[in-house]
């Protein structure tokens, strides 16, 4: 039988409860709806203030846990009573939480005085370390999203307005950001890096950029050359979309197969309402 997704492992159990790590936005419900449509049972662990209410309300009581952020023994302790075989992480938790306003039971405070470098990386290595141990396979977090990553192109229908030798120089620019660590988005216009993307966040990033000129500006958007597929996926959705029509940017190119998009049907047909060319690259 073929696999739901092509992001499964091929000892994927469909019968065995997958849980679902659920922070912020519409990225865990769709996870969710595609794993419900594949006839997999599934069941939530969410976060208090982190978590969508309407998400959390479509799950049974006794299918669900809500916890507060840093509560990874009271995590663990659920995969273990909702006899998991598997376990995803989508939707992401407020940085500034990883590291202010924690709230770490004895098991996460172990976890977090063994680190020697205390970052997301870091951090959610050590949860899967953790969930792993407990006979847990944690997932690809881009399983049940196949239709929403970017595909190559140019997706919104129309000829890209950027010139391919910037298009080459802002991907290059994006590139080696990731490869350094800094961030996996930058913004380039005319051979210009007009803004690159760091622990504020693509959102903010766009909106300095806007400061700029930004005619013919570009946001480009890739991928470490080793990401950690498991809890590091970048995404582009509809609030992003929002951001560069505020920055008034109309171009972003979008690693395809490894960027996600959202509810790619929803921007995309906003992104061509909006006049912003959405391209996929390789």
């Amino acid at each position: 039988m073929a696999l739901p997704s092509a992001f499964l492992p091929t000892t994927f159990d469909l019968r065995r409860p997958l849980v679902l790590v659920a922070g912020q936005g519409i990225y865990p419900g769709l996870v969710a709806a595609g794993a419900r449509s594949a006839g997999i049972p599934v069941k939530l662990v969410a976060f208090e203030e982190e978590t969508p209410a309407e998400l959390i309300a479509s799950f049974a009581p006794c299918d669900c846990r809500t916890l507060r952020v840093g509560q990874l023994g009271h995590m663990l302790e659920a995969l273990q009573d909702f006899a998991a075989g598997s376990a995803v992480m989508a939707g992401q938790i407020t940085p500034r939480r990883l590291f202010k306003g924690l709230h770490p039971d004895l098991k996460a405070t172990r976890i977090l005085l063994s680190l020697k470098r205390r970052n997301a990386e870091t951090i959610f290595g050590a949860i899967a370390k953790e969930i792993e141990a407990l006979g847990v396979t944690l997932l690809d977090a881009r399983s049940f999203m196949d239709e929403h990553l970017a595909g190559k192109g140019c997706m919104t229908g129309r000829r890209f307005p950027i010139e391919p030798d910037y298009l080459e120089h802002g991907i290059h620019i994006a590139r080696e950001c990731a490869r350094l660590d800094i961030g996996q988005g930058c913004v380039v216009r005319r051979g210009t890096v007009l803004a690159v993307e760091a622990f504020e966040g693509t959102d903010e990033m766009l909106r300095r950029a806007g400061g700029f000129k930004t005619d013919d500006a570009l946001f480009v958007k890739t991928v470490k050359a080793r990401q950690d597929w498991r809890f590091d996926v970048p995404c582009f959705g509809m609030r992003t979309l929002e951001a560069m029509r505020e920055a008034q940017l109309s171009a972003a190119a979008l690693e395809a197969g490894k960027v996600l998009i959202l509810d790619k049907p929803a921007v995309v047909k906003q992104a061509r309402a909006w006049g912003i060319a959405l391209m996929g690259f390789e």
